[in-house]
């Protein structure tokens, strides 16, 4: 059993401190995984079709209840873009060449 002790302020900033190391660290992993996903030519792909599923870049507006659920994924979707341009944001042009190329390619 873990016995907190409110007045023990030495055990409480060790605490605090270590949590904070984990947070750390766990932020540089997950910053390291998103570069690694978008360093690579299928990993920007899987971004970008992500993207376009959460509708990102067009209107979630339907006219009834249905906006509700449209503007929930294209929330999730701008929360990714904004990983892409905080993490890796030279990858974001490459995406965007890679798309257009693919796309012309059809």
């Amino acid at each position: 059993m873990n016995s907190f002790d409110p007045l023990d302020l030495r055990a409480q900033e060790k605490a605090l401190a270590d949590n904070s190391e984990r947070n750390k660290l766990t932020l540089q992993t997950e910053q390291e995984d998103f570069k690694w996903l978008m360093g690579n030519k299928r990993g920007r792909r899987i971004v970008w079709r992500l993207l376009e599923r959460t509708g990102v870049y067009r209107s979630s507006f339907t006219g009834n209840s249905e906006t509700f659920f449209r503007e929930g994924m294209r929330n999730v979707g701008l929360a990714l873009l904004d990983q892409v341009h905080t993490i890796t944001p030279d990858q974001f042009a490459v995406m965007l060449k890679e798309q257009k190329e693919f796309k012309d390619d059809r």
